[in-house]
C-alpha cells in the first residue's frame, strides 16, 4: 500500500473479530468468515444471505416463506409471505433483571425501568387496548410527554398490528387535532399538563 494511502481510523482485534456477532453468523452456515469474501458473497447470493439472516436472528414467527420474490430495482419484493411483530421482536432474548430505560424529567428524578417491568406494562397496556377493541389496523393516537411510560404504550399498540401516531403536549391544539383527525383513531391516550422550564401548562 502507498505510504500516502487512506489509512483506516480502527481495526478490531483479532479477540472483537472473534466474538463479533458477524463471525458466529458466517461459522454456523460455513460462510466465508473474511469480511470482504463474506460481503461478496451476501450481494451474489441475496436470497439465501437474507434467508440464512432471517433464520439465525429469529427475525419472525414461523415459515417466513422465499426471501425475495421480485429483485427489480425498484419494486423489490422482500418475505412477502411473512409477519414480524416488533413489540415480540424487541423482547426477544432480553434479561428481565437488565436496564432497559432509564428517564428522568424536570418532575422526577433519575430512575430504570427493567425489561422485566417494561414487559409487565407492555402487557397491562396492551389488555386495556384490546379492551377498548383495539386490533391490527386500527389506530392509536397519543397525546404524550416523551416519558417512560409513552414507550409501553407504543409497545402495546405495535403488539397487536395497531398504528401508533403521538405528539408531544407542547404542540398547540389546533396542530394535535389536524395531525390526528387524518388517521381517525379508535383510542386516545393523554395526559392533562406537563411541566416546562419550570412552569406548570396545563
Amino acid at each position: 500500500m502507498p505510504d500516502d494511502a487512506p489509512q483506516p481510523l480502527w481495526t478490531p482485534t483479532p479477540e472483537r473479530i472473534e466474538r463479533a456477532a458477524i463471525t458466529g453468523f458466517a461459522r454456523e452456515h460455513g460462510l466465508p468468515e473474511d469480511y470482504d469474501a463474506l460481503w461478496r458473497w451476501s450481494v451474489d447470493d441475496v436470497a439465501r444471505f437474507w434467508r440464512l439472516i432471517w433464520d439465525h436472528f429469529e427475525a419472525g414467527q414461523g415459515e417466513p416463506g422465499p426471501a425475495l420474490t421480485d429483485a427489480s430495482m425498484p419494486g423489490a419484493v422482500w418475505f412477502p409471505e411473512a409477519e414480524v411483530n416488533f413489540a415480540r421482536r424487541i423482547f426477544h432474548n432480553r434479561n428481565p433483571e437488565a436496564v432497559a430505560i432509564r428517564h428522568a424529567s424536570e418532575l422526577r428524578d433519575l430512575a430504570e425501568v427493567t425489561w422485566g417491568e417494561l414487559s409487565e406494562q407492555t402487557a397491562r397496556i396492551r389488555a386495556g387496548l384490546q379492551a377498548l377493541g383495539v386490533g391490527a389496523g386500527d389506530r392509536v393516537v397519543a397525546y404524550l410527554p416523551n416519558i417512560a411510560e409513552t414507550v409501553p404504550a407504543f409497545l402495546a399498540t405495535a403488539s397487536l398490528g395497531a398504528i401508533w401516531s403521538s405528539a408531544a403536549p407542547e404542540f398547540g391544539s389546533r396542530s394535535v387535532i389536524d395531525r390526528f383527525a387524518q388517521i381517525e383513531p379508535k383510542v386516545m391516550l393523554a395526559v392533562d399538563g406537563y411541566r416546562y422550564g419550570g412552569k406548570d401548562f396545563d
